[in-house]
């Protein structure tokens, strides 16, 4: 692991400007401003820069600006030999400055490009020019060698600082990244789980509603083939189109308790089986609201449960029983028992398989099977 972060560079985020806080990028820019005021100053009191001096003192200021700011962007694309090279020909020009006999230039240079390596190149491809920058300005520096070797070692771990500093800071601007992005995945999740939703109600809604009009409409098909009454056929027709209004409100419904305008569980069954005929609903326990999704899935399956009587059990006896229990609420539709219709088979025959995954979606289950009478649906959803 150590070996790891010796010999790999810093992060693209570390070495990038990105999430640097505006008072710090201020802080940075009062520095560069600070030491090209010294540069400056330095030469302006300097008697040897005059004219062709003067000339060559601007021109090596703006190349040494002008290799550093290339240093930075090679150093941005992880780019090491050309970084190397540059970093090299600014230590070569801070020797060329001092042998001209500018020293604080040189010094600045010096302790610049060495700082530079340490926090912006790979460790191992630093100490080569750090070294020599910090070799050379403690060989030139007119202090004595405590002092030296003192400021050398502080410089050194200010270099260090820098470079850990600025790969927390890349740390975070990944985590941040990484974040934004679950974000958005989350959100489309929870989209594409939305559009799931409507489109398995619009589905259970249509599907129950098509189905109650299929036998209906292959009924009154069988009747005109057979020459029945007119007063037959038509009642058929009209049963229909009532399943197809019945169908249309009920899609209604299903879009309005998906924005959360659900009307009570126990109205809904009430309005159901005074429909239905036949059938009456109890409730046991404490009555209490259930997620739109457990609510839904209970509506459906009494639908579904009663078009199945309709269609295998005619004139049979229905009890819808509600037991809300202390952490489920369990819906019971029994019937008696009849004669199954002329129709029986018209449909997908998917009814209970449709049933018992709702359930499941929802964390319950759905058990089904015949009893002593006639047939059972026991739905249990978390409540």
């Amino acid at each position: 692991m150590m070996e790891d972060a010796f010999l790999c560079w810093p992060s693209r985020e570390a070495l990038g400007r990105e999430g640097v806080p505006r008072p710090r990028r201020l802080l940075a820019w009062a520095v560069r401003l600070l030491v090209a005021g010294v540069l400056i100053w330095s030469a302006l009191h300097d008697n040897r820069v005059r004219g062709w001096t003067a000339a060559a003192g601007i021109g090596g200021f703006l190349v040494a600006g002008l290799l550093a700011w290339a240093f930075f962007r090679l150093t941005l694309g992880h780019r090491l030999w050309a970084s190397l090279s540059l970093l090299l020909l600014l230590l070569g020009l801070a020797a060329v400055v001092r042998a001209v006999g500018f020293e604080t230039p040189a010094t600045i240079l010096w302790c610049g490009c060495a700082i530079a390596a340490l926090e912006r190149l790979p460790l191992a491809a630093a100490l080569l020019p750090a070294g020599v920058g910090f070799a050379s300005f403690a060989v030139f520096s007119q202090d004595g060698w405590v002092t030296a070797v003192a400021t050398t070692g502080g410089m050194a771990l200010a270099g260090y600082a820098l470079r850990l500093d600025a790969e927390a800071r890349g740390n975070a601007q990944r985590l941040l990244a990484h974040e934004r992005a679950a974000r958005v995945a989350e959100a489309e999740s929870a989209a594409l789980a939305e559009r799931t939703r409507i489109a398995r109600e619009i589905h259970d809604v249509l599907a129950h509603s098509l189905s109650a009009q299929l036998v209906h409409l292959e009924a009154a098909r069988l009747m005109i083939e057979r020459g029945a009454d007119r007063a037959q056929i038509l009642e058929r027709v009209v049963a229909a189109r009532g399943m197809a209004r019945d169908g249309l409100e009920e899609t209604r419904q299903a879009l309005s308790a998906l924005r959360g305008e659900l009307t009570p569980l126990e109205e809904f069954l009430t309005g159901l089986v005074r429909a239905t005929g036949g059938a009456e609903v109890t409730v046991a326990g404490e009555r209490r609201p259930l997620s739109a999704e457990a609510s839904q899935a209970v509506r459906r399956v009494a639908q579904e449960a009663l078009t199945n009587v309709r269609k295998h059990a005619q004139g049979a006896k229905v009890q819808l029983h509600l037991d809300y229990r202390s952490d489920q609420l369990i819906l019971q539709i029994r019937d008696s028992g009849g004669s199954p219709a002329e129709l029986a088979g018209a449909g997908g025959g998917y009814g209970l398989l449709g049933m018992r995954e709702r359930a499941e979606l929802v964390g319950g289950s759905l058990e089904a099977g015949p009893d002593e009478e006639g047939f059972v649906v026991t739905l249990k959803v978390p409540a």
